[in-house]
């Protein structure tokens, strides 16, 4: 049975942590959800779309590395859903029953990684978006459960984000290679910068702050993921849209943002220059290229036995 506000307040107050449903109130609980949702689908659907790019891994070694990888992605969404189980949602509808547009990730994932190099600079960009919103949720969160199990998911993305930094600088030393690596930057930085999703003065679930779910807004992660990412692109001679200001120690996004962008082209629409939030949010609701795909295989097994269970 949920406690009320007064006493949730009091137990964060004392600075104890919510270990389960008794310990939270209604509004609480449903914040909580919410994030582990979002968190979930993301490590999810971050398997088949990892794992179309592994196809076109240079070596076997490389490509058991990513194989490797999307065990430990799947891993992480298993923790998020038996989380969820706990507090009394059902993951196996969550997963297997829900239209592939219900689904809750970043729009990055929507636009498929065609090459190995797409991969790495995913490993380089996005699972470096996920070290950062996972490593604030570690240190912070009052949920106990969560915070002990990311004890885990942080040192594997760590892995994986370095995985993405060695492959990078490897293949920013060839020139061949250095401009495809480029190619992929130009697309994939602004859509991690999506990532975090609104700005502050539009974040809707306050109550993520609020109850001490995650300690940093969505703009200070922003600029979090832009501290390390920035350099990096900056050392391996890559062109990013963003710099350091000098007076300020924050980094500037040196590109209209929010801006349009077309998934199947891979390609930001600079000529029309900056749109609304609701615009990218409307392009968020309607999914990307590569959502009913990578939903469709993740459901695929689940549909046939369903589909035999029926004929027999």
């Amino acid at each position: 049975m949920a406690v009320t506000e007064e006493e949730l307040a009091q137990r964060l107050a004392e600075g104890k942590l919510v270990e389960g449903p008794e310990h939270a109130s209604e509004r609480y609980l449903n914040a909580l959800k919410r994030t582990l949702i979002v968190s979930g689908d993301t490590e999810l659907i971050s398997a088949p779309s990892y794992l179309r790019a592994a196809r076109h891994a240079p070596t076997t070694g490389s490509y058991m590395t990513a194989v490797s990888m999307i065990q430990d992605e799947l891993g992480h969404a298993h923790i998020a859903y038996r989380m969820l189980r706990d507090l009394g949602v059902d993951p196996d509808a969550l997963v297997y029953e829900r239209e592939a547009t219900d689904f809750r990730y970043p729009y990055a994932f929507d636009v498929p990684l065609d090459s190995w190099v797409e991969l790495v600079v995913a490993n380089g960009f996005y699972d470096r978006a996920g070290y950062c919103l996972l490593g604030d949720i570690h240190r912070n969160t009052t949920y106990g459960p969560w915070r002990r199990a990311l004890v885990k998911v942080e040192y594997e993305e760590r892995f994986h984000l370095r995985h993405g930094e060695r492959w990078m600088t490897m293949l920013s030393e060839d020139p061949e290679s250095s401009a495809e690596l480029q190619a992929a930057v130009d697309w994939m930085f602004l859509l991690t910068l999506e990532w975090f999703g609104l700005p502050d003065e539009l974040k809707q679930h306050g109550d993520q702050m609020t109850y001490g779910l995650k300690g940093k807004t969505n703009d200070e992660l922003r600029q979090e993921w832009m501290s390390t990412a920035v350099p990096l692109c900056e050392k391996l001679g890559l062109h990013v849209p963003a710099h350091l200001d000098a007076e300020t120690q924050t980094y500037v996004i040196d590109a209209p943002f929010p801006m349009d962008f077309e998934g199947v082209a891979k390609r930001w629409d600079t000529e029309r220059g900056p749109v609304t939030w609701d615009e990218v949010l409307a392009r968020w609701k309607r999914r990307g290229p590569a959502n009913a795909e990578f939903v469709a295989q993740i459901q695929r097994g689940y549909r046939q036995l369903a589909t035999e269970a029926v004929a027999a």
